[in-house]
Parts: structure tokens; C-alpha cells; sequence
């Protein structure tokens, strides 16, 4: 893994130095699943490469799935070798060529930490193999993984569970601010492939355990778990493919509701849960108030950002094994897909973020911090997410510090604090043509969820004069009087919008 390593610093095996190497319009298409024009440009620019031979090769051999005559990929990997790729099960022998037998590409991010960048191996894909995935696939890092690693709270941690971890790449992330990491999975393919990458990067302090769910940490608890979990709605019926990356075993959400039920029970008092989820619609029942019932006696933070019809769910994730529409294996999955949801009566899935937290019951005696601030929000988000370059985390760490500070404060206190306006928040407002009035005003959040919150004239007006100086309550005073209006009504009406706002990041509470 040393030698494998060194090759690919030596060859500036990069994601920038791969999408300057075939251009924008190939990479672009190769993240559509398409290897052709990537592979025309290296075709073109062969006699042209010099320097860039070895990074060709290695894009060939690795990304686009093509044989490299076995000379090239020795000269391209000086330090491993051939025989040493085939010795780590990264290539095979085809005669006087070698072709690639793990899928190996370079992995750039961006988190809380500052920009970072991984080499990721996983199982090939339907690109490099020209046929279905088998059901023990292990999955690369997709857009469901850096949603999640996006989401992950940057606050540090002595504790992290990464369940179902997959190739690793939760657990790779989870090391940049934990102290110690378990990762478990139930595929033993996974786990060595998890060990790989982990050793692959110079990554230490990340435990690997073999397991279905919480088994292999029965009784442990954590200060934190994420969970991109098999959470696929799948027909448990013959003939229907169980991927092992996606599908959980279990009848329509039962599994999501199985990892969010038990979380609890594995975390610290205080500790914080985060997973990506499907709950389905039952007839004209409500998904996401379903998935708040699982997560009762947890504080929680769900946000749906998506539904799909069943017809469309079916079909997403029938071509994403590798079958393709118009065959008879896609017309025979899908009528098993449609007979499933059908049997429940299940007409649209949900797809979102879960966040929990096991309440801390009873203030912290030693460091004199109060006991957690209960926590049950559920909303549907379905539209873009703001400017969040380095991930939702650190938006979210905030405001759960923000909700627990407002919680904590009885509406005198909060009357008596000196709010400020986030920087990224701007106010719209829109005028019917000759009107002085606004028939409309929103607050716009430029970060986070991208929020627009319509405000009526006391709000808007509170939010406008919250600059550090004056207190809420001095503010609600003066818009009593020149709205001419009951001061205790509008504080009464306006404290739990400011509440709100301060969840939202919109409103900021004074550093201490």
C-alpha cells in the first residue's frame, strides 16, 4: 500500500489533474456514467501526453475501466509494480495487458477542517464490468455519501460509530475530529476494502467490526454515529437483486425505522445520531410524521428534502443496480417493485436527513452545563440548499448550540438580549407596480438550508433594527408605539418568531 501510494503522488493522480487531463465536457459525462468522450480525448491526445503518460494510464486502468498494455502500467507504477498490483487484487492479467480489478480514484473535499483530498478504492462499477452488479458490490463514494459527510457535525468527538461503513469513507471523515472510530459492516468484502482505503490514506484510530447493525457494539456507547444504512425499499421476493450496499433485508422502511429506534440505547447522554432515510407514504397517511414516531424519546431533527411516486423510486433504483429500461429483467424488477409498495398500499417515499440526540437529563454537574434543551423539529425542505461549499455541518452544529441557548431563556431574558442578523441573509420585498406598500417580504439565507421566511410588518421591522445595539424587548416597545398597537400582544407574537429565527441561523445570539 506504501508502494501503491507513492505512485500515485508520483503520478499526480488528482481530481483536478484528471478533469484537466480529458477536460470539463468528459468529466461531466463520466459522472453521468458515460466513459466515451473521456476516452476519445486520450485516444486524441496519446502522442501528446509526455509527462502525463503515467496519470493517462492510470486513468484508463482505473476510472474508465479499459485494459493498459502491462509494460505501460509498470512504468506508470514504479514503486508496486505489476505483480505487486495483482498481489493487492487492484489488477488482473490479460495476457500482455493488465485490466483493473478495483475501481481507484482520486476523492477532493471540503469540510470544517479545510480542503482535503483521498484516494477511494471500491468495487468496479456497471462502466468497467458491461453488466449488472453482483450483490456483494461495494459501492465508491457516490452523491448519498457526500451528503452525509457534508452533514456530519465538525465539532469534536472522542467517540464515533460509523454504521455500515462500507468502503469507509464516513469513517475516513469521522477521523478528522474524533479521537477513536468503530466502523462496522456486515459484508467482510467491505471491511477489507474499508482496511484498504484506511491504510491507503495514512488514516489511524478507525476500528473495523463485522456485523448486522448495532451487534458488533452491544452495550457501547457513542458521542456521535453516522449512518449512510441499506436503506433502499427493496421487494423481498425471488429473483429481485439484494445489494448489500443498499438493501437492508427488512420489509419497506422497516430498517430505517430499526436504526433510528435503537440509536438511544448507543449513545451518550448528549450524543448526536445522523443518517440519510426512505419512510414511505401509506395511502394518505403522512411518512415523515411516521419517521418522527420512530425517533420518540430522542430529541430530533428531520428534514425531508425529497418524495417520489413509486413509479419513479422503482425506477431509480432498478437502473442503478445495472438494469436497464426496455429489457425484460427491468419490466419483471419493476412489476416486483409496483406489486411491493401495492401490497402496503404505499403510493410515494421520502427521502432525508435524520439528526438525534439522547436528551441529557440532568445538568452536568462538573462543568455546570445545563441539561440539553429538548429538541422535535420535522419540516419539508424540498427546494436548493444555500451556499454550503464546506457541507451542511457546521450550519447545523449551530444551530443546535442556538436552539439550546433561546430554549434555555424565558421570554424576559430573551426580551432583555441584543440580537444581530447573519451575514448571509438579505430581505426581498415586492410591489405591485405604483403600490408604496409591499404586498410582500421574505428574508433570503444565502448559507444553510437557503430558507425564505415570508414577515410580516412587525417581524420585519424587529429583524431590521436587530444590529447588536438594542434589546429585543426595547424593539417590540418601539413598534408598539408606531404600529399603535398592544405591546404584550405583539411580544407575544413576536418572541416565538424570533425563537425560530435564531433555530434557523437568521437571528444570532450575542458570542460570549
Amino acid at each position: 500500500m506504501a508502494g501503491l501510494r507513492a505512485d500515485l503522488r508520483r503520478a499526480g493522480f488528482t481530481v483536478g489533474a484528471l478533469e484537466a487531463l480529458w477536460g470539463a465536457d468528459a468529466a461531466a459525462a463520466l459522472h453521468r456514467g458515460e466513459r466515451v468522450p473521456a476516452r476519445r480525448v486520450l485516444d486524441a491526445r496519446r502522442a501528446e501526453h509526455g509527462t502525463s503518460a503515467d496519470l493517462a494510464t492510470l486513468a484508463e486502468l482505473f476510472v474508465l475501466g479499459l485494459s493498459v498494455p502491462a509494460d505501460e502500467a509498470d512504468r506508470a507504477l514504479p514503486d508496486l509494480g505489476v505483480d505487486g498490483a495483482v498481489d493487492l487484487g487492484l489488477v488482473a492479467r490479460r495476457e500482455s495487458s493488465v485490466v483493473g480489478a478495483l475501481d481507484l480514484r482520486p476523492y477532493a473535499f471540503t469540510d470544517a477542517r479545510g480542503t482535503g483530498e483521498w484516494w477511494i478504492l471500491s468495487d468496479l462499477g456497471e462502466l468497467a464490468l458491461g453488466r449488472p452488479l453482483g450483490e456483494q458490490h461495494v459501492l465508491g463514494v457516490g452523491g448519498a455519501s457526500t451528503t452525509l459527510a457534508g452533514l456530519m457535525l465538525p465539532t469534536a468527538a472522542r467517540s464515533v460509530l460509523d454504521l455500515g461503513t462500507g468502503c469507509g469513507i464516513q469513517a475516513m471523515h469521522a477521523s478528522r475530529f474524533a479521537d477513536r472510530v468503530v466502523a462496522t459492516d456486515i459484508s467482510e468484502r467491505a471491511l477489507k476494502l474499508a482496511g484498504m482505503n484506511l491504510e491507503l490514506n495514512g488514516i489511524d484510530g478507525v476500528e473495523l467490526r463485522l456485523g448486522s447493525l448495532y451487534e458488533p457494539v452491544a452495550g457501547e456507547r457513542f458521542d456521535r454515529i453516522v449512518s449512510n444504512p441499506p436503506f433502499v425499499i427493496t421487494p423481498r421476493a425471488a429473483g429481485v437483486p439484494e445489494y448489500d450496499y443498499r438493501d437492508g433485508g427488512m420489509v419497506g422502511d422497516a430498517l430505517v425505522a430499526a436504526v433510528i429506534g435503537a440509536a438511544g440505547e448507543h449513545l451518550e447522554p448528549g450524543g448526536v445520531a445522523q443518517l440519510l432515510g426512505n419512510w414511505e407514504y401509506p395511502g394518505d397517511g403522512d411518512g415523515l410524521a411516521r419517521a418522527a414516531g420512530w425517533a420518540a424519546g430522542l430529541d430530533h431533527w428531520i428534514v425531508e428534502r425529497e418524495v417520489q411516486h413509486v413509479t419513479e423510486y422503482a425506477e431509480t433504483w432498478i437502473r442503478d443496480g445495472g438494469t436497464r429500461p426496455g429489457s425484460e429483467a427491468f419490466d419483471r424488477l419493476y412489476t416486483a417493485w409496483l406489486d411491493d409498495f401495492e401490497a402496503r398500499g404505499v403510493e410515494r417515499v421520502g427521502f432525508g436527513y435524520v439528526l438525534l440526540r439522547r436528551p441529557a437529563d440532568t445538568a452536568d454537574v462538573a462543568t455546570g452545563r445545563p441539561a440539553t434543551a429538548r429538541l422535535a423539529r420535522v419540516e419539508r425542505l424540498h427546494g436548493a440548499l444555500g451556499d454550503v461549499s464546506a457541507g451542511l455541518g457546521g450550519h447545523l452544529a449551530e444551530c443546535l448550540a442556538a436552539h439550546d441557548l433561546q430554549a434555555s431563556l424565558a421570554d424576559a431574558a430573551l426580551a432583555a438580549t441584543r440580537l444581530t442578523v447573519a451575514g448571509d441573509v438579505t430581505e426581498e420585498r415586492h410591489y405591485w407596480p405604483g403600490d408604496d406598500d409591499p404586498t410582500a417580504m421574505l428574508l433570503r439565507q444565502g448559507g444553510g438550508f437557503g430558507r425564505a421566511i415570508a414577515l410580516d410588518t412587525g417581524l420585519a421591522g424587529l429583524v431590521g433594527a436587530c444590529d447588536g445595539e438594542l434589546a429585543v424587548g426595547a424593539i417590540v416597545g418601539a413598534l408598539a408605539q408606531l404600529l399603535e398597537v398592544d405591546e404584550g400582544a405583539l411580544a407575544a407574537d413576536l418572541l416565538p418568531a424570533v425563537r425560530a429565527l435564531i433555530d434557523d441561523g437568521v437571528l444570532l445570539l450575542p458570542r460570549e
